[in-house]
Parts: structure tokens; sequence; C-alpha cells
């Protein structure tokens, strides 16, 4: 039961004041068992963090992927230095010229900006060269490994409707306490409504608001990939026609074992635009999953980018001080 436990937690974790009780239910488990599991599964790292996930953009922040030109010999420092900004979530040393992948977020707060942050990591780590690829269209970001083996291979993505809210100093601490990593106990959210001084009712009720609004996008469990598993995570970059690339992006999306599918800038040193994150237990699966999405989709060439090595992956902690904290440390003096 325990992959069972796993899928059920990556795709909607239940926001229930007895989340573990309705997942028990649906199993035919008792709660304790449940718990259990997630413990068990915590414990060993393969479940990452059970949190809110919110949408970086929907929040203010400005962001990009990036990629980064480093010799050899200087990747260790700079990979510490890069690391070392707040707003940096994933970081990856992929196969390829730009070896080294990572991406950056920026508060509503900089004065520096995203564009500057970049300039200054590059000069601080001495990259040959770096191109910045910020999202130009999204069509998923939806990471739920397949535990089970029993997903269908292909999923309909469903665009929802947002709404406008009101935001309001209570959303707003909502939002920080949403992002911590929940305890595996009967009522996670206990400690929240105590410290706010609210109702479940109240809190759900908030939650739903900053769904409805795209601030967030789920609550959910983030697995560890490699300890869960999928041994073989390749982002695929694909030299599509522009004019049709919202038509060709939606169809690369609709294969469940993409994760992310985006739309990036082209740049004379970089052809491709499509971006599409592919998870499999194995090299051979992951390659499969390529040649059906290249035979299906319309792109002059594409290239998978294995990650050889993972530096940082982590849920970016949004309104804090610690992006005013690195600028003024590296840029002091210079704004």
């Amino acid at each position: 039961m325990t992959k069972d436990i796993l899928l059920r937690a990556q795709k909607n974790f239940p926001l229930d004041p007895k989340p573990f009780q309705v997942i028990a239910d649906e199993l035919g488990m008792n709660e304790d068992e449940v718990m259990s599991i997630m413990q068990d599964q915590k414990d060993q790292k393969i479940i990452r963090q059970t949190s809110a996930i919110f949408d970086t953009k929907s929040l203010g922040y400005k962001s990009s992927l990036v990629a980064f030109e480093i010799d050899e010999d200087k990747i260790d420092d700079a990979v510490k230095i890069i690391n070392a900004h707040p707003g940096v979530s994933h970081n990856y040393e992929r196969n390829h010229k730009f070896n080294i992948w990572f991406t950056m977020a920026v508060s509503p707060e900089t004065k520096l900006g995203l564009d500057k942050t970049i300039e200054v990591l590059a000069q601080l780590t001495n990259a040959n060269a770096f191109i910045m690829l910020p999202t130009l269209k999204l069509f998923k970001i939806s990471v739920k490994l397949d535990t089970t083996g029993k997903e269908a291979k292909k999923e309909k993505v469903v665009k929802k409707e947002k709404i406008e809210i009101e935001m309001t100093p209570l959303h707003m601490n909502v939002i920080k306490l949403l992002q911590n990593d929940i305890e595996i106990k009967s009522e996670p959210f206990e400690d929240i409504i105590k410290e706010l001084n609210i109702s479940y009712d109240k809190l759900f009720e908030i939650i739903d608001e900053l769904q409805k609004s795209g601030m967030m996008r789920r609550f959910a469990s983030i697995l560890n990939h490699r300890r869960a598993g999928f041994n073989a995570n390749a982002m695929v970059v694909w030299d599509v026609d522009e004019e049709n690339g919202e038509t060709i992006g939606k169809a690369a999306a609709e294969f469940s074992a993409v994760s992310h599918c985006y739309l990036r800038p082209k740049y004379p040193n970089w052809q491709y635009n499509l971006f599409t994150m592919v998870h499999g237990k194995t090299k051979e699966e992951t390659n499969a999953v390529i040649d059906s999405i290249a035979n299906e989709i319309e792109s002059k060439s594409h290239m998978p980018l294995y990650s050889s090595r993972e530096f940082k992956k982590i849920r970016l902690t949004y309104f804090t001080d610690a992006q005013m904290i690195w600028e003024t440390k590296y840029t002091e003096g210079k704004l």
C-alpha cells in the first residue's frame, strides 16, 4: 500500500482536519497505518516535503530558468555561490556545454532585479557564458511520479479559470505557514489554526481562495526522484515552430511522464524553445517516452539533457528577508 499512499499524497493531499484518516478511508486502511508509512517514507528521505505549492509569478516574484557555462575545475566553487542565493530552488549539472542549470526567482521587494541578479552571479562564478530562459507559455507543472505503475500514459491537462481575490494580512500569514513541511500527526494543520486563532473552516476557506486565484497550485507531497526509484530524469529540449508552439506544447504536456512543459525563448547560441521534464525509472524507459513524444509532435530536432548531479532542490520560502540580505551582502554600494 506504500506506493498507493505515495501516489495519493503527490496528487492532492487531503485538505481536511484529519487528512491521514481521509487517505486511510480511501485505501481501506486505518489512520495509524497511513501515518506510520508516511513517516517511514519521510525518514528514508523518499518524501522530501509535504506542503503547499505556490505559483511564483502569481505571488509577484519574477523567475527564470538559467544556464551557465562553467569550466569543469570551477564547478564546485560556482555551485556554492549559486546555491547560496535564497531564490535558487533547483540546480543541476547537465550533459551540455551549458553545464549548470538552475531556477532563479526574485521577490517583489528586490532592488537588484532578475536580470542584474543573474549578471552578478555570472561575475561571481566566472561563467564563460549564460542564457536566461524565462517562461513564455506554461502548459504543465505538476510532479506526480507514478509509484504504482498503473497510471495512464496520457492525461488531460485542464486549465482552470482564475478568480481575483482581495489579499489580506490573514491570506499572507496563511501563505507563510502553509509553505512549511507538515508534521506527520493526526491533525497536521492544528498548529496553523492555533497560531492564527482561526477555525478549520476559515483556514480551508482561505486555502480554497488561494487555489482559485492561482496563487496556490495544490497541497502535496514531493518525492526525492532517485530515492523513489526514478533514476533517469531528463530535461528534453525541442526546436519547434514558434507559430505552432502552443499546439505542440499542449500535445507534449499530455504525456503523464512529463511533469513540466514550457515554451521559452530562442537565442543565436540556443535553438531550443520547448522544454519538457521527463521522468523514468531507467534511461530506457525515459528514452521510450521521449521517442513517443517525438513521434507525436512536430520538431526540427530535440536533445535530452540528463542531470548528472543534483546540487539543490528545495521549495522556495516566500516573503522572507533572505533575498534582501543576499543583495546587501553582494551589492552593497553598487545599487
